[in-house]
């Protein structure tokens, strides 16, 4: 199947399956993304000095990740790695929404960032974005003087060799990325501590894609934009448990269980008050803070809301 732009004119009993307002596929397989297709390039930032790259982290697959590079004013910095939203279906690290985003987070935090660029559905249905985010960030471990418990890369990357502290590794994601990031702390946790992949220091959730079959909140009453979120994730995860599958409903039965997240020692969620995702993410900093109290965890989780914004308004 392949991802391309119809003429406006194509007849509509040719859709096999419409999520709109963001994706169509035909009954011949093919795809057409009507958002999150434009590209920026790489390069220098004249506005912020921030330089950019591509790099091919696993060619069996395609994945690569987009990293960022501040001016460098001492040798180490923290390292953020960055996963993009799009409901998991739409963008790219290369979208240019994305790419001006994280070129002010690079300056602004002065942070190296990799912006992992997995593989999309419903060509790829999940799991193989959190696959994919998974195997990125086994790559980066493998710069770290520990490696990771896994093998060095073949070539390796000079701007995480050279530059990075390890001791200063950082989760980020909006929508569907804060999703694979919660996801990643949990799968981190359940490694025997002595080989742990990685040590992380904090997550940023940002308007994170959580959701439920019964509705909470403004899901109530906001029909349209719930049944919109219902069709987006049957497109992407074909699944005999729906919304209430454990990869988007991380209080259904089966999900990793809360208490992985006590390896990651500070949580900082941040919703927005018009976003119909917004109280599946204050749902997720109550549920979290409660485990934590509970547990005695050391740890902290914040929560910040935007009031008159919506959905990944930051980028």
């Amino acid at each position: 199947m392949g991802s391309h732009n119809l003429d406006s004119t194509t007849i509509p009993q040719q859709v096999s399956i419409e999520a709109f307002p963001y994706l169509r596929v035909y009954k011949d397989g093919t795809i057409e993304r009507l958002a999150g297709t434009q590209i920026a390039p790489t390069g220098l930032d004249p506005q912020t000095g921030v330089v950019s790259k591509d790099v091919i982290i696993a060619p069996q697959t395609g994945v690569s990740a987009r990293l960022y590079r501040p001016q460098l004013h001492i040798k180490l910095l923290p390292l953020v790695v960055y996963f993009h939203g799009g409901g998991f279906f739409i963008s790219s690290t290369a979208d240019p929404l994305y790419h001006n985003s994280l070129n002010q987070l690079a300056a602004e935090a002065k942070v190296i960032i990799v912006s992992v660029n997995y593989r999309l559905a419903p060509e790829n249905p999940l799991p193989a974005a959190y696959d994919d985010c998974w195997e990125a960030l086994s790559w980066v471990a493998s710069h770290s003087s520990s490696g990771g418990g896994v093998q060095s890369p073949a070539t390796e990357e000079p701007w995480l060799k050279n530059h990075v502290d390890f001791n200063r590794i950082f989760l980020a994601g909006d929508s569907a990325g804060a999703n694979i990031a919660h996801h990643l702390i949990c799968r981190i946790s359940e490694q025997n501590p002595s080989r742990r992949l990685i040590k992380i220091c904090g997550v940023a959730s940002i308007q994170p894609y959580f959701w439920g079959k019964e509705a909470i909140g403004s899901e109530v009453h906001d029909l349209v934009r719930k049944s919109m979120v219902d069709r987006w994730w049957s497109v992407v995860c074909p699944s005999d448990k729906g919304n209430d599958d454990p990869l988007i409903n991380p209080f259904a039965e089966g999900a990793p269980s809360l208490e992985g997240l006590e390896t990651c020692p500070k949580i900082l969620v941040v919703v927005a008050g018009k976003d119909i995702l917004r109280d599946r993410g204050w749902l997720y900093y109550e549920k979290v803070a409660k485990m934590s109290s509970s547990l005695g965890w050391g740890g902290t989780i914040e929560i910040m809301e935007t009031l008159e914004e919506d959905h990944v308004f930051h980028i």
